[in-house]
């Protein structure tokens, strides 16, 4: 039981919701029970505009800007990672490079995660349409891993 728990992370205050949640989930499980927390976060293709007269060509970034975009991920994770310390859990790290649903759906496949806990952003109405909802895509397509979403606490 909750094994391998992956916590996709946004780099936000409200994406970091779950964090207190999957800590109190842990200190409820069994002492035997070992648990593997994989921390991810998605960052999106990267692209620059390359502008040739009135042409304009879209290039995808540098491999060096792609392996920096990852390195600064995974220290934002390692520094939210901390609100798991004292868990007895392992917390790994894990920055991808693509869509984040599609990322994250994936990334529990291929731990075989036991749990996805995200957190929401609480959008509804025009701005939940004209964004979309990570949240809601993992749990319309996330197959059949549980998912905890977590609502953003109210200010």
């Amino acid at each position: 039981m909750y094994e391998r728990i992956l916590i996709p992370l946004d780099g936000s205050k409200t994406g970091e919701a779950a964090l207190n949640h999957v800590k109190k989930l842990i200190s409820r499980l069994s002492p035997q029970v070992k648990t593997k927390i994989i921390l991810m976060q998605v960052i999106p293709p990267c692209f620059e505009s390359l502008i040739a007269g009135e042409a304009v060509a879209m290039v995808p970034c540098s491999e060096e800007e792609l392996k920096q975009a990852k390195q600064r991920a995974v220290n934002y994770l390692s520094k939210a990672g901390e609100a798991l310390e004292n868990t007895g859990a392992t917390v790994t790290f894990e920055a991808r490079i693509g869509n984040a649903y599609e990322e994250i759906i994936k990334a529990a496949d291929e731990i075989k995660a036991d749990l996805i806990a995200m957190s929401t952003h609480g959008r509804s109405g025009l701005s939940r349409w004209a964004f979309g909802s990570i949240t809601d895509k993992v749990l319309r397509h996330g197959g059949d891993i549980p998912i905890l979403a977590v609502r953003p606490p109210k200010d």
